[in-house]
């Protein structure tokens, strides 16, 4: 299966492409950035297309992250997803950002829990706990950091997520330490291809998942006179 793998939901533009029978990504790229996303995915897709040697026609599917993440990010990553799936008629499925911090500590087979936790600023986390074998003990959500702690009664876990450093930083001095701490600032490209050439297309639709409102939102209506943009 060749799976074309984007990720724009965090400080990251990245694209991959995923070769399953030779379980190997065969090119990837990724951009760190904050901001920019719109500009950058699409020359940056292109490229990888390009290194890859594989044409559009011969994917077999897009997987895209959805969140939770930057409300424009997501836009940008998932609408460039639905276009390329639209022009060249093939499925695209929609993963977790969370799900793909979680997924190379999962396949750790280690058995200790994961809380995989991402940055919603103000003191707040989207965090979820996962266990070692890939189960869902607690769903994603956005709670106050401190919160977090209440998942400890599973065990001690590993930290993975761009909150993980901050998680650790935070940590009561009474409980027993995180096993470990994996910061970084966007998930493995790498992991959001496995995790797209596992799912069903069915199963994992391509729309964002912002487990709460943007804090930036569009006008509802445009303000009387205003010229309007282009279609």
């Amino acid at each position: 299966m060749l799976i074309l793998a984007i990720d724009t939901a965090l400080e990251a533009c990245a694209a991959g492409v995923l070769d399953t029978s030779s379980a190997s990504v065969i090119a990837q790229q990724s951009l760190a950035m904050k901001r920019g996303h719109a500009e950058a995915l699409v020359p940056l897709i292109a490229q990888v297309m390009a290194q890859s040697g594989v044409d559009y026609a011969a994917l077999d599917r897009i997987a895209v992250t959805t969140g939770p993440g930057s409300f424009t990010g997501l836009r940008v990553g998932l609408s460039a997803a639905r276009g390329i799936g639209l022009a060249a008629d093939k499925p695209v499925v929609g993963l977790s950002t969370l799900a793909a911090y979680a997924a190379p500590l999962v396949s750790d087979n280690t058995g200790t829990p994961i809380i995989a936790a991402i940055d919603a600023r103000h003191d707040h986390l989207y965090y979820q706990v996962i266990a070692g074998d890939g189960t869902t003990l607690l769903r994603p959500r956005v709670a106050p950091l401190d919160e977090v702690f209440d998942a400890l009664e599973h065990g001690a876990p590993r930290l993975v997520g761009n909150a993980a450093a901050l998680l650790a930083q935070r940590w009561p001095a009474d409980a027993p330490p995180p096993l470990s701490v994996l910061d970084a600032p966007a998930p493995d490209i790498a992991w959001v291809g496995w995790l797209g050439a596992a799912v069903s297309p069915g199963s994992a639709p391509a729309r964002p998942f912002y487990l709460r409102a943007p804090d930036a939102k569009p006008q509802s209506s445009p303000l009387r006179f205003a010229p309007q943009p282009p279609a």
